[in-house]
């Protein structure tokens, strides 16, 4: 058993007995091949989540400073996420995130580039449209309601794979991109409006 299967194993029951976690769609989740996942951001507790409601690896990408906390930045790297710097472009964490799309595996994204205290829905940034359409893999987007207190319910719901294909150029400009992110973001939206 991996050390990600482990992890994921144990924060499930803990998710489980503590905050009541439950979840739609996870048939809308493909067995195999690559994936991006989009949803909200509210908590710090989002990607574990995340992982604790599907059934496969999910590669997130995390901020370059939670990598420089020893036990946390080791154990992050074990359980396949990686760094990225905020700051601005990050190239080698955009080389990361496409590497693993060839290679079959779950790309996990925050659109809101951070969390949201509100709970409300902010603009996505350009990021997680790129990725989509460079990559062209499937892209499913999740709603994630939870006010993370004891015994409150977390509520997880995987949406249908969204249809990117009228977005699809041969040059994409930043007006496309943000075009496909706001669509993107809808998606999201209508997520979570099915959950509240």
């Amino acid at each position: 058993m991996s050390l990600y299967t482990f992890a994921r194993v144990l924060i499930k029951g803990y998710l489980k007995t503590f905050y009541k976690l439950k979840v739609y769609g996870v048939k809308n989740i493909p067995k195999e091949g690559p994936l991006i996942l989009i949803s909200n951001h509210i908590s710090n507790f989002d990607p574990v989540v995340i992982a604790c409601s599907v059934n496969r690896k999910v590669h997130f990408m995390a901020k370059k400073e939670l990598f420089d906390i020893p036990i946390l930045g080791s154990f992050l790297k074990k359980v396949g996420q990686f760094p990225i710097n905020r700051g601005g472009s990050d190239r080698k964490a955009i080389k990361t995130a496409l590497d693993l799309l060839k290679e079959q595996e779950v790309l996990g994204i925050f659109p809101e580039g951070t969390r949201s205290k509100d709970k409300e829905l902010k603009p996505g940034l350009p990021g997680a449209a790129l990725f989509a359409l460079k990559s062209d893999v499937k892209v499913i987007p999740i709603g994630i309601d939870s006010s993370y207190k004891w015994f409150q319910p977390i509520i997880v719901n995987i949406g249908n794979p969204i249809q990117l294909d009228s977005f699809k150029k041969e040059k994409v400009s930043s007006e496309d991109l943000t075009e496909t992110m706001t669509f993107m973001m809808a998606q999201i939206k209508k997520q979570l409006e099915e959950i509240k």
